[in-house]
């Protein structure tokens, strides 16, 4: 319970710092300097009054100086990344692969309000998952004595980078080349946590994206040449496939008359 409750806190620490990426990375401004400011009055904010959640909660949602209001998306990131850590603490377990997974998470939160913001997937974040994922999962595999769990993540990342790198040049309009590089962190992810985990991310991510879409198309709010931020479907696949990639494999194995040790 210690471990849920710190895992807890650290995510909404960590979900803080993600709304000012969140904030400056699709700018180019800097992520460490100046400090946070309210952006109706300059005021750089106190010490005291950026407490993730609690001094949104105690200040009711406005500047302390002028009295502008600050959006509630603050305090549901802050909330919701500590949630998310806890989510991935349950399916990960306590293992040397914990830190990779909840570094996937944090930049999961970021690169998904990014993309539907901007509709676009950054390289200042994507580009430098690569090394600290291969850094991460490479010494949960070294430690754990699991090295087949690496060779599987690098499998992984470049099928999933190949894929989506054939459909976006037969088709560049249907998706950006930001899903390509994305594509690549997450088969290092999915690749290492199983064969069954890759199959399964890299199909649910159309099943999601379609999911988003169809509703979107038949209501009029968006038409087939509206572009439609498919990161996030990418990232929500990816995580789900870590919960429902194995029930689902035995479901398929045990459909067409196979076992899953078969």
């Amino acid at each position: 319970m210690l471990l849920v409750l710190l895992v807890a806190v650290v995510g909404v620490a960590v979900g803080s710092f993600l709304n000012v990426v969140v904030h400056r990375v699709p700018r180019g401004e800097s992520i460490v300097a100046p400090p946070s400011a309210c952006p109706g009055c300059g005021h750089a904010i106190r010490p005291r009054d950026n407490v993730p959640v609690l001094s949104w909660i105690l200040l009711r949602g406005r500047c302390r100086d002028c009295g502008a209001r600050i959006s509630g998306r603050y305090p549901l990131v802050e909330a919701g990344t500590g949630l998310l850590f806890v989510a991935v603490l349950l399916v990960v377990g306590v293992s040397w692969a914990l830190p990779a997974y909840l570094y996937l998470a944090a930049i999961a939160v970021a690169l998904a309000l990014i993309d539907l913001e901007v509709h676009r997937l950054p390289d200042a974040i994507v580009l430098p998952s690569y090394p600290v994922a291969l850094v991460l999962l490479g010494a949960a595999s070294a430690l754990g004595g699991d090295g087949s769990a690496f060779v599987r993540a690098l499998v992984g990342a470049a099928a999933l980078f190949a894929l989506y790198f054939v459909l976006w040049f037969v088709r560049p309009g249907g998706m950006g080349l930001g899903d390509v590089k994305l594509a690549g962190v997450l088969g290092l992810y999915l690749g290492w946590w199983g064969w069954d985990a890759l199959a399964v991310g890299g199909f649910l991510a159309f099943v999601v994206g379609g999911l988003v879409s169809l509703p979107l198309l038949l209501s009029g709010r968006a038409g087939r040449r509206t572009a439609i931020p498919f990161g996030p479907s990418m990232l929500v696949a990816a995580l789900a496939a870590l919960v429902v990639a194995a029930p689902l494999s035995s479901w398929y194995l045990s459909l067409v008359g196979l076992s899953a040790t078969a």
